[in-house]
Order: structure tokens, then C-alpha cells, then sequence
């Protein structure tokens, strides 16, 4: 086995503060160390791969770095574009902020009192006028003609009642330039402020921006009420960076913010997923005498929500308990959805209960939350507990609430009041059932593999005129093939394509499923010749697999390149399918090829697990055939390390959960069965379920007496 040695040096400085932070964070006066470590790597090269060098390489001694890192690069899978996006930071350190020793105040403690209109006498002819403005054409022509028409000259005050009243932004902007024109009076704050307004509601940053470095330019003051219309304008358009740069712009001239603008550049910062940052603003803003409001504790809920961070939420519940701030209605729906992310359905009913008793009155995103969090604990008794009371208590429902509902039911398996709650949609004047409505009921019918009932649904939505989305296409083939109706599966599938259906990830991977289950030829090539339409590089590698004189270097280089190809959660099914094809069609040793690549990918990440005394093997996220050929795969290397007489743990165990999961029901049955089938001494756990357990001694004998079972060795 040949090794390859190199060594790397690497200068660098480690940064102690950051220069994307505000100005107000604290800086570090020392000087950054210049570093250097030397980094040594050495890779062993297994036979079966190519050389590092190529055939007719001048410099076969000193390989280049791309070259010795080249083995490296084929056994790593580019991440999914499809699923690259920001992710947020969780864990954070909070900034301790000493109380003995005064710090500088980061806000205004006074929020900033908008100016007061003045009275005009000419209220009611302006607003007419204004109307007949609204009403004109948007061109500079067709306005400025419907000015000549204007009842009054253009005051201070008649200019200030007009910006407030006309609502396009597009009509506020030519008014404000109109009135800079006529040069009557002098441009102040307010006129911008007014103008600045309007463009926000129209998600015109560029304007604003443009406006805001205007006043800058002309020496016009920008107050509190400036500011926060740029910042939150910045948000809703997601210019995170403009308003990051417009807030520490604010500090630099001296002005203090007020609780709505800190308010403000907090989400800002969660929203770039920058903890340490809102948590510095927030808790030195605390130290200058602040009281965050609910908006505020919102933002921090939600932040820590999106992270999944427990420890997080509970410091935002503890915080507004010692600050004495009652949550509101959209404090509770944030930190519901928070719970729900950080995977705490217990502590999501007691917050709920605790709503309750405090008198707030849920409203549909409530509800939709907490049926969303039962759903995916599959918490059955309490998402009935949940359907009982909002009919008991007539709370609100809306079209979201009835198809998370259904959703739920779907989850966990709750098919009679699924059909309850469908019924009442289509007896509903303002919920009636959409095509994700139907999608659901699919599901439903699909995991029950009631095949009839989601065909009599099919047929339902094509005389009512409701589209099949692929979602609800996927859930109808899955539970066709589970039926070996192929003859409907392809139907519905031609019919999804006539439609305009776009196949994902997710359907071709069911078209694979049904492949694997399929039993006569005829109808293999059915689904086949489906899948070919869908992808036809998916369709191709079934095809080469099947074929025995195919090389593992081909197989594999096909392998990297279609999983390459699919998203994150498309490719461990991918993987297992394609075993279970395999394995089907008696192809063990291609199967065993197929779970070693998907192992080199990183597609089964926990698979094994070794601790001092116990070595496990967790089947829970493969399929029967994929847990079949990982518990072979583990059984031969257990034989290996038993004949080379090396050191073993005293307990062995194999995890195939309990089957509460609609993908993993059967599975512990079939594991059970295979087990049995190779006499492994693995027993059921009396303590666990979907557990199997042996003892050293136990498997040590079966191992040795088994040792030249091909099944154990392969």
C-alpha cells in the first residue's frame, strides 16, 4: 500500500476583533501575532485507485499539490445548490456587561415625537385635489398637468397635507420634486420624512437611499424618524448591508437611536444571523436603562428559533420575566414556531397553556404552529386534544390552519378525522380545498395504502378543475406502486406531465422505490420508461448496474456524478433504493458496492457508532435492503477483527427504531426476519424497542463456528 507524505507551511494572523462590527463594540489595542505551523498529512492509496500520476508524467518524484489532493476531491460530494443558503449561528456568548463600571449609553431612552400637522383651513379642497391627483396618469406630463390645476399655492403647510394624503409612491415622489422645483420654501427633515414614508410602503430603496445621501449633500439634518424608515426600508427589500451601513453611519454623526430604530437594526443583525452582535446590542442597551418592548423579544425569539437553539429561548423567557414584559399575541406565535424548530413539543403546550391562562385568545398562526409541532412529534392524543378544543371554543381557522391540519393527520396517521376536516372544507365558503388540500388527503390515502380511495380523489380533482401538483403526483404513484397497480401509475404519471409538472428529486426517487418492488419485467420497464422521461442518467445507471461486467471505477464515477446531481435529501433514498434494486435482481455484490460508495459520500453518517463498551449498527434511515446489506457488511468485518484476534467491546447492538415513522414501518419485522435467517445471536431488547442486542461471548461463538459462511464473510 503506497503512502504519499507532504508538508505545507501556512502563515497567518489571528484577528481579535472584527472589522464588519459596529463602531461601538469594543476594539483591541494589541497588535495581532504573525503565526506559523507546519502541517503534515499522509494519505494511504488502496490498489483499486488510480495512480496520482499520469500515464507520461515528467515529474513522477514531485507530484504537484492538485495532483496529491486529486484522490480527495473524488471522495467528496459538492453540496446541493438547490440547498446552499445562509445559515444562522447558534450557540452564542453573551456580552457580560460589568455594572459597577459606567459604559457609554448605546441608544435614547426618549423615543422621537413625530412633528404635529398644522391646522389647515383648506383641508377638504386639497383632499379633492389630492384625489384627482391619485386618479391622473403616472407621467411627469399627465401629473404636471394636473397640477396647473391646484386650488391654492403651494404653502408649507398645503405641501405637508398633500405628501400625506397622496398614496401611490410613485405620486408622492413627483409631488416632492415638483415642490423642490418651485423653490418656495425651505426643504426640511419632515418633507423627506414624508416622501421617505411612502417610498417604504412601495419597497423603494434605491429612492430612499438616494434621498437620504441628498439631505446628507444639502446639510439637512437626518432625526430618529429618518433612520428608521432607511433601516426598516433596507429590511423589507433585504438590503441587510445597506442598513447595517446607514446605523453605524447614525453613531458616527452623533445621533442617538431610539427603541424603534434599535429595535429595528436588531432584526436586522438576526436576520444575517450575527448572535453575538444582537446580543451585544440588546444587553448593552438593557445597560443604558432600555426596556425592550415585545417587538424586541420577538426578534430575539426568533433568531434563536431559526437556530433551533433551546438554551436561547429560554434566555428570552427569562429575560422578559426579570423585565417585567408581558408577551403579546406575536411574542407567543414566535416563540410557538421557535419550540417547534428547536424540537420541544412539551415545552410548546406548556407555553400554550400558559397563553391561555393569561388570557390572550389564539388566532390562526397560533394554531397553525402548534398543529405543525403535534404533527411532527406525532403527538396524536394532543393534536385531537388541539382539533376538539377549536371546535369547542370556535377560534378562528383559515385556509393555512385546515391544510396544516391535514398535514398532521397526515403525520401521524389520523385518517377519519382527515376526512372530517376535508369534509368540512368543501362545506366551508371561504376554506374550500385546493390542490394542496387534495395533496394531503393523497398522502393520507398513499401511507394507508388505500389505493382506491386516492384513485376515487384523482378522479374528483379532474372534474372539479384542481391541478395536481408533484407533490400530490408523487404521493399517488407511491401508493400505486405499494399497490402493484402499475397500469394507474403510469397514467397518473402521463397525466402530471400533460399538466406541466415539473419532476422533482422527490418523485424520482418514488419512480425508483416502485422499481425496486416491482416483480415481472413487464413492469419495470413500465415505471423505467417513466423514470427516463424524469431523469435519464438515473435511468441509465439502473441499467448499467444491472449489468455484471460493468467495473467498479465506472460504477462509482457514475455513482459520484448523479448523486452530485441531487439535492441533499433526495440522495440517501437515492442510494437506498438502488440497493434495494440490486438486491432484488440478486446482485449482492453490487449492492455491497453501492453501500460502501454511499458510506465514502457521507450519506449515512451515523451508521456505525463505538463507544469502550458497546459497538452499534443504526439502520434507522435505510431501507429493508440497505439494512440487510449494512448488516452483512458488519457481520464480515466483525468476523475479520474476531480471526485477527483484536480487542472487542462486551455488548453489540443493531438500532432499527421502533416504526413509528411511515417510511420505517416493517423495517424492524424484516430485520428480525434476516437476522433469523443467518442464526445471528441478536435478540430483541426487552428495554427498547426496535433494539437488537448480543453479547461478546455470543457473537465471538457464532463468528467462529460461521467462519466460512459466505453470508458472514461477504
Amino acid at each position: 500500500m503506497a503512502a504519499t507524505f507532504f508538508t505545507l507551511d501556512f502563515h497567518y494572523s489571528i484577528s481579535e476583533s472584527d472589522t464588519k462590527r459596529p463602531i461601538f463594540f469594543p476594539k483591541t489595542l494589541k497588535k495581532n501575532p504573525i503565526k506559523r505551523f507546519t502541517l503534515s498529512c499522509i494519505s494511504n492509496e488502496s490498489p483499486s485507485k488510480p495512480p496520482l500520476n499520469p500515464p507520461g508524467s515528467t515529474n513522477a518524484k514531485n507530484p504537484s499539490l492538485s495532483e496529491q489532493l486529486r484522490p480527495l476531491s473524488t471522495n467528496r460530494l459538492s453540496p446541493s445548490k438547490k440547498d446552499q443558503g445562509p445559515r444562522l449561528l447558534s450557540k452564542p456568548k453573551s456580552t457580560w456587561v460589568n455594572p459597577a463600571r459606567a459604559k457609554r449609553s448605546v441608544l435614547s431612552l426618549q423615543r422621537q415625537k413625530r412633528s404635529p400637522y398644522p391646522y389647515n383651513p383648506r383641508d377638504r379642497e386639497l383632499k379633492q385635489f389630492a384625489k384627482k391627483l391619485n386618479d391622473c396618469g403616472f407621467s411627469e406630463d399627465a401629473f404636471s398637468a394636473a397640477l396647473e390645476e391646484i386650488p391654492h399655492p403651494p404653502t408649507r403647510e398645503n405641501a405637508i397635507l398633500m405628501l400625506n394624503i397622496l398614496k401611490p409612491w410613485q405620486k408622492t415622489l413627483l409631488f416632492f420634486n415638483w415642490i423642490k422645483a418651485q423653490n418656495l420654501f425651505t426643504m426640511e427633515t419632515l418633507f423627506y420624512n414624508i416622501t421617505m414614508k411612502s417610498l417604504r410602503f412601495g419597497k423603494q430603496f434605491d429612492l430612499i437611499d438616494e434621498l437620504a445621501n441628498e439631505m446628507v449633500s444639502n446639510e439637512i439634518p437626518l432625526d430618529n424618524i429618518t433612520y428608521s424608515t432607511i433601516i426598516t426600508c433596507a429590511k423589507r427589500c433585504n438590503r441587510f448591508d445597506k442598513a447595517v451601513g446607514w446605523f453605524e453611519r447614525m453613531y458616527k454623526t452623533g445621533l442617538m437611536p431610539d427603541e424603534v430604530t434599535y429595535s429595528a437594526i436588531l432584526d436586522v443583525y438576526a436576520k444575517l444571523g450575527k448572535v453575538e452582535e444582537v446580543l451585544s446590542l440588546y444587553e448593552r442597551g438593557v445597560a443604558s436603562g432600555w426596556k425592550p418592548d415585545p417587538i424586541a423579544f420577538s426578534v430575539l425569539g426568533k433568531m434563536f428559533g431559526e437556530a433551533g437553539d433551546y438554551d436561547g429561548i429560554r434566555y428570552v423567557l427569562q429575560e422578559m420575566k426579570s423585565l417585567g414584559v408581558e408577551p403579546n399575541l406575536v411574542v407567543y406565535n414566535t416563540l410557538l414556531e421557535a419550540m417547534g424548530k428547536a424540537g420541544k413539543p412539551g415545552l410548546a403546550r406548556t407555553l400554550f397553556q400558559e397563553m391561555l391562562e393569561s388570557g390572550v385568545t389564539p388566532n390562526e398562526k397560533t394554531l397553525t404552529a402548534l398543529a405543525k409541532i403535534y404533527g411532527k412529534a406525532r403527538w396524536a392524543k394532543d393534536a385531537l386534544g388541539l382539533w376538539e378544543e377549536m371546535k369547542s371554543k370556535n377560534w378562528p381557522r383559515d385556509f393555512i390552519l385546515y391544510n396544516t391540519l391535514l398535514n398532521m393527520c397526515a403525520d401521524i396517521g389520523l385518517v377519519e378525522e382527515a376526512e372530517s376536516l376535508f369534509e368540512d372544507m368543501k362545506l366551508s365558503d371561504n376554506c374550500r380545498p385546493d390542490s394542496w388540500s387534495y395533496t394531503a388527503m393523497l398522502n393520507i390515502y398513499g401511507s394507508g395504502r388505500n389505493a382506491d380511495k386516492a384513485m376515487k380523489l384523482f378522479k374528483e380533482m379532474s372534474e372539479l378543475g384542481v391541478e395536481l401538483n408533484v407533490m400530490g403526483s408523487t404521493c399517488l404513484i407511491q401508493c400505486l406502486g405499494k399497490a402493484r397497480r402499475i397500469d394507474d401509475l403510469v397514467r397518473v404519471f402521463t397525466v402530471s406531465i400533460e399538466q406541466g409538472i415539473k419532476p422533482d428529486d422527490r418523485l424520482c426517487g418514488c419512480l425508483l422505490s416502485v422499481v425496486s418492488l416491482c416483480e415481472s419485467r413487464e413492469d419495470i420497464e413500465e415505471v423505467l420508461s417513466c423514470l427516463q422521461q424524469t431523469k435519464p442518467r438515473l435511468f441509465a445507471f439502473v441499467k448499467l448496474i444491472e449489468q455484471g461486467e460493468t467495473s467498479f471505477e465506472v460504477i462509482k464515477e457514475k455513482f459520484r456524478d448523479i448523486i452530485s446531481d441531487t439535492t441533499d435529501d433526495a440522495r440517501r433514498p437515492f442510494c437506498n433504493c438502488l440497493i434495494d434494486i440490486c438486491r432484488n435482481r440478486k446482485l449482492q455484490e453490487r449492492a455491497h458496492e453501492l453501500l460502501y460508495l454511499g458510506t465514502l459520500y457521507g450519506l449515512y453518517p451515523g451508521l456505525h457508532n463505538k463507544t469502550v463498551d458497546e459497538w452499534s449498527l443504526d439502520v434507522r434511515s435505510l431501507s429493508v435492503g440497505a439494512a440487510q446489506t449494512a448488516l452483512e457488511e458488519w457481520i464480515g468485518t466483525l468476523a475479520k477483527i474476531v480471526r485477527q484476534e483484536e480487542a472487542l467491546p462486551e455488548l453489540f447492538s443493531a438500532q432499527t427504531g421502533s416504526g413509528t415513522h411511515n417510511f420505517s414501518q416493517g423495517l424492524a419485522n424484516t430485520f428480525a426476519s434476516h437476522l433469523k435467517k443467518l442464526a445471528a445471536p441478536f435478540k430483541q431488547s426487552e428495554e427498547k424497542a426496535g433494539c437488537f442486542v448480543a453479547t461478546r461471548e455470543e457473537l465471538v461463538s457464532w463468528l467462529q463456528s460461521n467462519i466460512a459462511s459466505p453470508a458472514v464473510t461477504a
